[in-house]
């Protein structure tokens, strides 16, 4: 094997991203994203980051950066009103390093300097997209990632850049917030340039319209992209995770929409007093925002207790894997009900779309479902013991900080700083924790060369 180039001072830090590529890949995503954190936490922490020329408190800075990276949009200080261009630049940039995934971007820096990726190069990668697709065929992804997000992007900015002329705005501002809101939008974060968020946009439906289609689509996630690029509408040759992801994803929508327009019908404090056609746009921006895109019509506190309950179970939900989403992922949740069902018709495999769910796969997701459960519990407790309020607000913005979704009942703005760091830290493990956990778990296969004899508790 011929000797690597000599990077100078780089070449110690190099060699120990390479040890650890080898050794641990879910290690490395963890310390990439940290790292990343880290950065725009002293950016932000800037005096010219913000608009009065301040320095912003770490806890802030650190809340912030850890939103934005982790495409929450959680905010403990108004994003239009405490930031400078600068900061708001910053913000931005850190939405879409978070969005396409630190490890991805640099696999795709790679490929773009040496036209092509090793076998570790694509290891790196094909962990940061939680192990989609097969090896060869990584490069081909990193591809579809990149080009994917430019052009939806693009495309979500030209609607909406003409719709905020419309609204009065002069043209570059109007571009400059359109883009934003595409980046935004399409990668579920949540962020808004604007005062009042979309408010004012509410029956605007040249703004709507392209926001739900970017976070839907930025929801689906990547390996989705790529079978629908390759495929078209031929459903037949879809993979099986990307059927799961389509048919549980629509159905969260519908039923969501319909359950939260029901339950909210007819509360005058949100959409009692609209026409029946805005209620129904209401409700279904409803739906698509509680899934992970954190853009809010009305106010939080204002629904009525199940809508509360609902949002909070949508949230937990989320998007698809290896998507901009977040939450548990909506192929968890279609994996575990196809369990029960096999469960309760008494059949030994667990079958879907003509293919049958490894074991493995299950014992997967009821891990993943554990953990997430079991964060947010000791979340919860450590919140109502720090703020003092109720359960319904403290869980209702816990799932929000857990699921990157950036929906708030106000809670996260009235938080002490101890507050605001169980939230942060919160955020950090809903992004990566979940995907970490599922591919360490799915690379440690121990060979047992015994069998102990087999015992059945009683379950129920």
């Amino acid at each position: 094997m011929p000797p690597r180039e000599s990077l100078g001072p780089l070449t110690g830090l190099r060699d120990f991203v390479d040890r650890l590529a080898a050794s641990s890949p879910a290690r490395l995503a963890l310390l990439a994203f940290f790292s990343v954190i880290v950065v725009f936490t002293l950016l932000l922490s800037l005096p010219f980051a913000s608009a009065d020329g301040q320095v912003t408190p770490l806890h802030e800075s650190l809340f912030t950066a850890t939103s934005a990276v982790c495409v929450t949009g959680l905010t403990v200080v108004s994003t239009a009103a405490h930031w400078s261009a600068f900061g708001h630049v910053l913000i931005l940039l850190a939405i879409q390093i978070g969005g396409l995934g630190i490890l991805t971007l640099a696999s795709v820096l790679s490929l773009a300097m040496s036209r092509g990726l090793g076998v570790r190069g694509k290891l790196i990668a094909r962990e940061a997209m939680n192990n989609a697709g097969r090896l060869g065929e990584v490069g081909g992804l990193l591809r579809v990632v990149v080009v994917t997000s430019a052009v939806v992007e693009g495309v979500l900015a030209l609607f909406l850049a003409p719709a905020f002329i419309a609204q009065g705005e002069q043209f570059w501002p109007a571009v400059w917030h359109a883009v934003f809101y595409a980046i935004s939008s399409f990668n579920n974060a949540g962020f808004t340039p604007h005062s009042n968020g979309v408010v004012p946009y509410q029956y605007d439906l040249w703004v709507l319209v392209p926001l739900m289609a970017g976070g839907f689509i930025g929801s689906l996630g990547f390996p989705v992209l790529l079978v629908f690029l390759r495929f078209k509408a031929r459903a037949r040759f879809w993979t099986l995770h990307a059927k799961l992801t389509v048919v549980v994803s629509f159905i969260l929508l519908v039923v969501g929409a319909i359950l939260w327009g029901a339950m909210e019908w007819n509360n005058a404090r949100t959409i009692g007093g609209m026409q029946p056609g805005e209620k129904v746009v209401q409700a279904v921006f409803a739906s698509v925002m509680t899934r992970s895109l954190g853009f809010n019509l009305v106010d939080m506190n204002h629904l009525t207790p199940s809508t509360l309950l609902l949002s909070d179970a949508l949230m937990f939900a989320g998007g698809g894997s290896a998507s901009t989403a977040g939450g548990i992922k909506v192929t968890t949740v279609a994996v575990m009900f196809l369990a029960i069902v096999a469960e309760a018709r008494g059949d030994r495999d667990v079958r879907a779309f003509g293919r049958t769910v490894p074991q493995e796969i299950m014992r997967l997701a009821i891990s993943v479902i554990v953990m997430a459960a079991t964060l947010l519990m000791v979340a919860c407790m450590l919140l109502l013991a720090i703020s003092g309020q109720s359960l319904d607000r403290v869980l209702f913005d816990s799932i929000s900080a857990f699921a990157t979704v950036g929906l708030s009942t106000g809670l996260t703005s009235e938080l002490p700083p101890a507050g605001v760091y169980v939230l942060t830290a919160l955020m950090f493990f809903g992004r990566v924790g979940t995907i970490t956990m599922a591919t360490a778990l799915s690379l440690r296969q121990r060979r047992s060369l015994y069998h102990y004899p087999e015992e059945r508790p009683i379950i129920g």
